[in-house]
C-alpha cells in the first residue's frame, strides 16, 4: 500500500496519518494500491508538541475510548492526571484511568478516592497484570470499541495489552535495578486486536503531555469550580479577591482544596498560552500567503505589461 505526499507530509500537522485513521484505497487488482482518500475522523487525541511552531500532534484517531494510565508504584500525580484526562475529554472519547501495578501496594483505597476527585464522571479502574485484578472489569468495558492506552514510561501499558489480549504482542523490559520498576520497550503506536472485539493502540510512553485547545476538557475536569463560578457576584470574576466569590468562599469552607484550585488555575493559563501562540502561527503564515500571492500578481502584472527586459509570452489558444 502506498500514499501521495499529501497524505503523508500535509501541509496541516492535524492531517497527518496516525494510527486509528480510515483510509479509502484502490480497488482490488491494482497493485500497488494507493490511498486515496482519508476518511473524517469522528475522534481524535492531541497534543501540542514542543516544537517552536506550536503544532499540535495527533496521537491516535476515531476513539472510542481514552485509557490513562498511571502506576501505582510512583506517587500518584493527580495534576498530571487532570491534564491526561483534560486532552481525553476534548479528543471526543470517553476517558479511562486505569491504576496499574495494584499488587505493588498493599491498600489502594486512599489511591482510588484520589484519583476518582481528581477526574469526576470518569471511570477509574484498579488493576494489576501480575494478579489479574481489574482485568475482567477493564476488558468488558473496552470490549468492541477503539482505545488508547496513554501514560508515561514505565506505566506498565504494554504489559496490560498482553495481559488483555492474551498473548504476549508486546516486549517489555526487565525492571529496573534503581526502582524495581518495569519500562516498556515501545517505540510505535501499535493496533491490537482484543479477543471480545475491539482494539488497544499501544502507545510509547510520554514525557510531556502539553494542552491543545482543551478549554471544553477542562471544563470537565473542574465542573465543580466552575459550578461554583458562576455562583459569583461578578460575571468576569477571577477568584482572587473579588467580594462574594464563591469560588474563595469554597476555599475558605474547605469543599475545594486549594491544589485542585491551583492546577485549574495552571492549566487554564497554559491552554490559554498555546491558543495565543496557535493565532499567532496562523497571523503570520496567512501574512506569508498574502505576501507570496502579492509577489506572483505582481510578476504576472510586469510580464502582461511586456516588463522584464522585453520577455513577452503568448497567449495559449
Amino acid at each position: 500500500m502506498r500514499a501521495d505526499t499529501e497524505y503523508v507530509v500535509p501541509k496541516d500537522p492535524m492531517r497527518v496519518v496516525c494510527t486509528g485513521d480510515w483510509a479509502a484505497l484502490d480497488p482490488a487488482g491494482h497493485d500497488p494500491r494507493f490511498v486515496r482518500e482519508l476518511l473524517p475522523r469522528r475522534s481524535r487525541f492531541v497534543r501540542s508538541t514542543s516544537s517552536k511552531r506550536s503544532e499540535g500532534q495527533v496521537l491516535a484517531a476515531n476513539l472510542d475510548h481514552v485509557a490513562v494510565c498511571v502506576s501505582l508504584a510512583l506517587e500518584l500525580d493527580l495534576g498530571r492526571l487532570e491534564r491526561f484526562v483534560s486532552l481525553a475529554w476534548e479528543s471526543g472519547a470517553q476517558p479511562v484511568v486505569v491504576l496499574t501495578k495494584a499488587d505493588l501496594v498493599p491498600d489502594t483505597t486512599h489511591l482510588l478516592a484520589d484519583a476518582e476527585a481528581a477526574a469526576p464522571g470518569v471511570r477509574v479502574v484498579v488493576a494489576s497484570a501480575e494478579s489479574g485484578e481489574g482485568l475482567d472489569e477493564l476488558g468488558e468495558l473496552l470490549a468492541g470499541g477503539s482505545t488508547v492506552l496513554l501514560g508515561q514510561s514505565g506505566a506498565g501499558k504494554s504489559t496490560l495489552t498482553n495481559a488483555l489480549a492474551g498473548v504476549s504482542v508486546q516486549e517489555v523490559q526487565a525492571t529496573r535495578d534503581a526502582d524495581g520498576k518495569g519500562r516498556h520497550t515501545t517505540t510505535t503506536r501499535d493496533m491490537v486486536p482484543l479477543p471480545d472485539g475491539g482494539v488497544l493502540i499501544d502507545t510509547p510512553g510520554l514525557r510531556g503531555v502539553g494542552l491543545w485547545d482543551a478549554e471544553t476538557g477542562l471544563g470537565q475536569v473542574f465542573a465543580e469550580i466552575e459550578q461554583l463560578a458562576a455562583d459569583c457576584r461578578f460575571p468576569d470574576c477571577s477568584h482572587q479577591a473579588e467580594p462574594g466569590c464563591a469560588v474563595l468562599a469554597a476555599l475558605d469552607d474547605g469543599t475545594l482544596p486549594q491544589r485542585r484550585l491551583d492546577s485549574y488555575r495552571k492549566l487554564l493559563r497554559e491552554n490559554a498560552w498555546i491558543a495565543s501562540r496557535t493565532d499567532q502561527r496562523l497571523r503570520a503564515e496567512l501574512r506569508r500567503e498574502w505576501k507570496q500571492r502579492s509577489a506572483a500578481g505582481r510578476e504576472m502584472y510586469e510580464r502582461k505589461r511586456g516588463g522584464g527586459g522585453g520577455h513577452r509570452h503568448g497567449q495559449v489558444r
